[in-house]
């Protein structure tokens, strides 16, 4: 009988415990229909909240998920309209102030920044515990991208670099067709683009500006030496100039160089070199344009495959500058797109593909018709190149070891390491030693190919280049796991 007793007293409890609980958790379907519970939003905070981190924003704003909860950004006329759009976000100038005050409110951060803020504003969120979005390039530097592929293990986060074509159709339907066999094993692969269509090759803007009152000057350089404000850096054209930018490379080669490092069995390149358009105007050290990225450049890299099966060569274009027609492609047939493109070339065939790897087509086109017969074996992203953010979105809510992303840092890093090979050779090229001046006596090394050991990210035949591997940050800046 007392068992008894006990056990009804205890069922008593329990159900007890149940209604009340039953006030505070509310089935879905009594919300209605579509409802989604507050507690299962993401509330995302943008870092950078004009120009492209603008699109960012509304893009993943679209999702019903989601809740735009803080905004950041140095220039108040570029944020105006994402104000404007969340009206109950909160706003900042400096992020590090946002990431401090709203880090209770935040589970996610949207970096969309000039390239040399990327990494510095990353990893602080990444340290609080949130999840991350990053424009590409990941990183304005080599040391910076190996640092956030580490951080993305060590805090455990969900992140994606912002080149939305890795979600897209074409790249899978290019791995379905490689894998299928149609252009037999490639031997090289060449990309190409339109860009840069914002000045290169300039000299170093002169006069002086008053700031606007809208832009914290100090705060836009970050990371970047003190230097004047110019209304040339300013709010687009920075992406020309060494300190903030990385040139028509960076700018594209996450987007259209995207399935050559997706589909082949390469991680990092072994040697990098270049040839550059005439960086002089004049019979004078001070004349050149060194700090000024290149108005076209051509670089080659080579690659050990992961199988060890010898090496892959790889080449881009920019500035105008294109890979030579295929023999296989007719005259009025197009050459990628107006973007640029990416070539496959294999020893049975080629695969042609527009920018972001869209369209992809075999070489001659009168193959396409037999292709058809290839079954797609690789799952899609819904929404494609515009799921890209959902899919992170998702992701995020998911949690880290269960959501995934096309562009995670553990891919995006390496990636982006490889793509600043380039720049690396591109920048070698131009360097002087700055304590030798007069016409003829400077050290300009000129074309030269450079070997890279990857593990210790170190060039091994040209010391000078190095310097170019890591940033010095200006005081009040660091970058620490």
């Amino acid at each position: 009988m007392k068992d008894k007793n006990d056990h009804s007293r205890r069922k008593f409890i329990k159900n007890s415990a149940l209604a009340g609980t039953a006030f505070f958790i509310v089935p879905r379907h009594v919300l209605g229909k579509g409802f989604i519970a507050p507690s299962d939003k993401l509330n995302i905070a943008g870092i950078g909240a004009g120009g492209k981190g603008e699109g960012d924003l509304a893009s993943f704003a679209k999702s019903p998920k989601v809740n735009i909860v803080a905004l950041c950004d140095v220039d108040d006329r570029a944020a105006a309209n994402s104000r404007k759009r969340f009206p109950k976000a909160s706003y900042y100038k400096d992020f590090r102030e946002m990431l401090q005050k709203e880090a209770k409110n935040i589970d996610a951060c949207s970096i969309s920044t000039p390239d040399h803020t990327h990494a510095v504003a990353t990893l602080a969120a990444m340290q609080l515990g949130k999840h991350v979005y990053t424009q590409k390039p990941l990183t304005h530097d080599i040391y910076e991208a190996r640092i956030l592929a580490q951080a993305a293990k060590k805090y455990k986060v969900i992140t994606q670099m912002g080149n939305q074509g890795g979600s897209g159709d074409g790249v899978r339907r290019m791995k379905e067709l490689y894998d299928a066999g149609l252009i037999g094993d490639i031997i090289e692969a060449q990309a190409w683009t339109n860009r840069p269509i914002w000045p290169q090759g300039v000299p170093k803007p002169k006069g002086n500006f008053e700031v606007p009152k809208e832009l914290d000057w100090d705060l836009w350089l970050g990371t970047a030496p003190k230097d004047d404000y110019n209304p040339a850096y300013v709010p687009f054209n920075w992406r020309g100039w060494w300190n903030y930018g990385t040139g028509a490379l960076g700018d594209m080669a996450c987007h259209i160089m995207d399935p050559i490092f997706r589909i082949l069995p390469i991680s990092y390149p072994s040697s990098a070199e270049c040839s550059i358009a005439n960086q002089w105007t004049g019979m004078n050290q001070e004349a050149n344009n060194i700090d000024s990225c290149p108005v076209a450049s051509i670089i080659h890299l080579e690659y050990p495959r992961k199988d060890k099966k010898g090496t892959l060569k790889v080449s881009w274009y920019d500035g105008g500058l294109l890979p030579k027609r295929p023999d296989e492609l007719l005259p009025e047939e197009e050459f990628g797109n107006w973007d640029g493109g990416v070539l496959f070339i294999g020893t049975k065939g080629k695969l042609l593909a527009d920018c972001y790897g869209a369209n992809p087509r075999l070489l001659p086109l009168s193959k396409n018709e037999s292709a058809k017969a290839v079954k797609e074996t690789i799952a899609r992203v819904p929404g494609g190149e515009d799921g890209h953010y959902l899919q992170w979105v998702n992701a995020c809510i998911d949690g880290y070891g269960k959501g995934v992303t096309s562009s995670p840092f553990e891919y995006a890093g390496p990636f982006t390491e490889s793509i600043l090979m380039g720049n690396l050779a591109i920048r070698s090229a131009l360097y002087m030693d700055p304590s030798i001046s007069g016409w003829g006596k400077s050290k300009f090394t000129g074309r030269k190919k450079l070997l890279w050991d990857a593990q210790n990210m170190k060039i091994t035949n040209f010391d000078e280049a190095n310097r170019f591997v890591k940033r010095d940050y200006r005081e009040g800046w660091s970058l620490t796991l």
